[in-house]
């Protein structure tokens, strides 16, 4: 057996990072690539976001013979790799942001909620980073896989499979060669809408060869919280963040009540909408999303400068000014003005934007809401697995190779079953 006919993994980035994982299985005349995102560094002020600049900040891989060579100024190998195809597993831009950097002919899967999302967030252009040659809110082609369904690459093939994260239409990924099972994560928790999705995905990863998982959960040892880090305080599910959420409400019937959540966690955005005992408003931008991507209509307002939209129902929109005044009636979604708002008022950050303390525009912005006296409430729910279900997620698949990816203490996550490999970047381990 030569070289060439044994798998191999390589690790182009996201290893000590929380996002960006881009990891490449080949095998003979075939290779697959996942994921397609970004890292965040928002600290880094960066000049811009071309391939050049991102590729010497180590915030996506320089991984070669994927990219689009009008952006690399390189021809792909076809003669070295016949086959190709990628794979992204959920909407966030930390693994997503960089898929327009693809080159064209090689084909992109992604789940079906994730295929048919991503066009409508990067409808303005400021979601993805522009493809070449094309305008700026160009959206690539995406396939939508067929959940548990074969996908043949050359003698590689690919299944993907449902599971849960806080993005919409989160997937885990089974890739089998000629002589090997590797089982990927992506972003994946127990804790949330759907754990009966995630313990069947690893029961069809059970006895992997590899397992590369996310290891969100162990990266910030030198916290102390019950349930390893400030990213698990708070909600311990989403149900009971959704509970909070109205108990909130109905313990404050003469308040100003607003709320923000992040775009792509639209079902938690859904569970708010139909659980609510006052009247949700969101903004025309998040409901036109929803009208584009799930065909569904909510209420909605516009701020004075927005754009009109034409597929939102006209008998659905509500009064800004009526929202601004309103103690009562509504839970309207804020995402400008903040120092429009009443004073008194409550305001309710479910992991939206800015994310948290390691975005230096967090704390300012819970700052203003102080100077209008308006209480301000981070109600967040993880969408990474703690240390606890990161151990049973192990435990469900037993895999005779461990590599964690996309945590900032890759050596805290344990294999009582084999082997833990710690991969630095660019490295190729042979299999």
């Amino acid at each position: 057996m030569t070289l060439k006919d044994r798998t191999t993994i390589t690790f182009y980035n996201g290893l000590t990072t929380i996002g960006g994982p881009m990891i490449e299985v080949a095998h003979h005349k075939s290779h697959v690539l996942f994921d397609l995102g970004e890292v965040y560094r928002p600290e880094l002020n960066l000049p811009d976001e071309s391939f050049a600049t991102l590729i010497q900040n180590q915030l996506i891989g320089d991984v070669p013979n994927f990219y689009d060579p009008q952006l690399t100024g390189k021809a792909i190998d076809h003669e070295r790799f016949e086959y190709a195809a990628t794979y992204m597993s959920h909407l966030h831009l930390d693994h997503s942001k960089a898929m327009n950097f693809l080159a064209p002919e090689i084909p992109l899967y992604a789940g079906p909620i994730t295929a048919k999302m991503l066009p409508a967030l990067n409808e303005r252009g400021d979601f993805l980073l522009p493809a070449a040659g094309h305008a700026a809110n160009y959206t690539r082609p995406i396939i939508a896989a067929e959940f548990r369904q074969p996908i043949k690459v050359g003698e590689i093939t690919l299944e993907v499979w449902p599971s849960d994260h806080d993005a919409y239409g989160a997937t885990g990924l089974i890739v089998t060669t000629p002589d090997k099972k590797i089982a990927y994560t992506g972003d994946i928790r127990l804790h949330g809408y759907h754990p009966d999705w995630v313990h069947q995905f690893l029961a069809a990863a059970k006895g992997s060869d590899v397992l590369i998982i996310e290891g969100t959960g162990v990266s910030w040892p030198e916290e102390h919280h019950d349930q390893s880090s400030e990213e698990f305080t708070g909600p311990k599910n989403e149900q009971e963040l959704t509970e909070q959420i109205v108990k909130l409400q109905e313990a404050n019937p003469n308040r100003q009540l607003t709320f923000n959540t992040y775009p792509t966690n639209v079902e938690r955005l859904l569970r708010i909408i139909s659980d609510s005992p006052r009247k949700v408003v969101l903004h025309a931008a998040r409901a036109h999303l929803l009208k584009e991507s799930l065909n569904k209509d909510y209420p909605y307002y516009y701020l004075p400068q927005d754009e009109k939209f034409t597929d939102l129902k006209p008998e659905l929109a509500v009064s800004y000014q009526e929202l601004l005044a309103d103690k009562g009636k509504y839970l309207w979604q804020a995402v400008a003005d903040f120092d429009k708002l009443q004073e008194g008022g409550i305001y309710l950050h479910s992991n939206a934007e800015p994310l948290g303390e390691f975005d230096p525009a967090y704390r300012p912005f819970v700052q203003q809401f102080a100077v209008k006296q308006i209480e301000f409430k981070a109600l967040r729910c993880s969408g990474h697995a703690d240390v606890k279900e990161l151990r049973e997620i192990i435990g469900e698949v037993q895999p005779a190779i461990l590599i964690p990816v996309h945590t900032l203490h890759p050596e805290l996550e344990e294999n009582p079953f084999g082997e833990r490999i710690l991969p630095k970047r660019k490295q190729t381990i042979t299999l």
